[in-house]
């Protein structure tokens, strides 16, 4: 996974907030400073900015919420959670396989929307007690909405906004919990989960790439009900239509590689005859004699008795002026042992893939079990040559 803001743990559970929630929570403020200034023209700035960040967190809460009743239900069915990552589109947990049924999977899926739901109209039921019943029966909306304070309009804002999100996550495209809830009926009904993924990815594309054509036509001056119109409505539509459009394709692909590695294990994988820096070369040589004639990204640096010691990358070379190259020993920029993500002959290859992805690394040293013992090098090129070796253009499908 990408680099992100570690923010503590619920219920064991790592949250994390990617570094483009900042860019959404930042434009969430924005956008409801105006929306509160609009609404209650009598109000400060100073007000209508407070209320504002008090709504965006609270939503992001509500967001938490979500992904939190999505994780708790899947860790009940043994499924591991890794992560609840908060990021540009809102909330996303990392689970480590799939879920073991087709039952689990509508009950995982299903339980976020509700949630939302439940929690929306909660928000929504309070806020209500604060509007006058002769305000209420005024039938002027904005009216009524410039009469409200701050506590309730806050309520009806989050009891609002938060129905929408569970009705939006319903549409029945992949990877949305709509699209999740298909999957665990078309599981259901045909016992295949290859197939149940394969035709829940189809309609995620198809909704991902009709949000992208609405999106355009907004562009254009089109005014379309529930989105209505505008440049920025449409390119935001368009964003959020390719993304899940790309979400749903790279959903599928990912079931293809789990099959292709299911039974893996790294040793089945990885390059023995891994080439080794002893730790006291000078950076100089490493890069003339091995770095300029290997294609290899980096290498494993190993100590006086031949056991690992570290990893050293064009990277760690860059932090050395070229004219000290000569002076500096590998030893001195490498990564250490004890900062490697690292690898065993023995592991799960999907594990190793998922830890790959998730330091963002092009490589892992395989060393044995409780060693410092080099045994091998598994990089990405590895991974990927054997899934076009084993499924070939099966990993690129494309849904009829």
């Amino acid at each position: 996974m990408r680099s992100g803001i570690r923010i503590g743990r619920l219920f064991g559970i790592q949250i994390v907030l990617d570094l483009s929630w900042i860019v959404i929570f930042l434009l969430v403020c924005w956008n409801l400073t105006a929306v509160f200034s609009t609404w209650h023209p009598d109000w400060a700035l100073g007000e209508s900015v407070s209320l504002a960040v008090a709504a965006a967190v609270l939503f992001f809460c509500s967001v938490l919420a979500h992904e939190l009743a999505h994780s708790l239900v899947a860790r009940s069915f043994d499924v591991e959670v890794r992560e609840i990552r908060l990021f540009l589109f809102g909330g996303v947990s990392n689970i480590a396989h799939e879920p073991p049924s087709a039952k689990a999977e509508l009950l995982i899926a299903v339980v976020g929307p509700l949630t939302s739901i439940a929690f929306g109209v909660a928000m929504s039921m309070i806020g209500s007690f604060f509007v006058p019943a002769e305000v209420a029966r005024s039938g002027d909306m904005l009216r009524t909405i410039a009469t409200l304070g701050p506590l309730t309009t806050l309520l009806l804002w989050l009891g609002s906004i938060n129905v929408i999100v569970g009705v939006f996550n319903l549409i029945p495209g992949f990877p949305l919990d709509g699209g999740r809830i298909l999957r665990a009926l078309v599981w259901t009904a045909t016992g295949d989960l290859r197939k149940a993924t394969f035709w829940a990815s189809a309609v995620g594309q198809i909704i991902g790439w009709g949000f992208v054509a609405i999106g355009v036509g907004m562009f254009f001056g089109m005014s379309v009900p529930f989105f209505g119109g505008g440049l920025v409505s449409g390119l935001w539509l368009v964003f959020v239509g390719w993304f899940l459009a790309s979400a749903a394709s790279a959903s599928y692909r990912g079931m293809w590689i789990h099959e292709a590695l299911e039974g893996i294990r790294v040793v089945n994988l990885m390059r023995r005859a891994a080439p080794a820096i002893p730790e006291d070369t000078s950076v100089d040589d490493a890069v003339r004699q091995w770095f300029m004639r290997s294609p290899e990204h980096a290498f494993p640096v190993v100590d006086a008795n031949g056991t690992l010691a570290g990893i050293v990358c064009p990277s760690d070379v860059r932090r050395v002026r070229d004219d000290r190259w000569g002076a500096t020993r590998v030893a001195e920029v490498m990564t250490p042992f004890e900062r490697l993500a690292l690898a065993t002959p023995s592991e799960d290859a999907q594990d190793a893939l998922a830890a790959l992805a998730r330091r963002d690394v092009e490589q892992l040293p395989v060393v044995r079990e409780g060693t410092r013992d080099l045994v091998g090098m598994l990089s990405r090129r590895d991974v990927a040559r054997w899934l076009e070796l084993r499924s070939g253009p099966r990993l690129h499908p494309r849904p009829a």
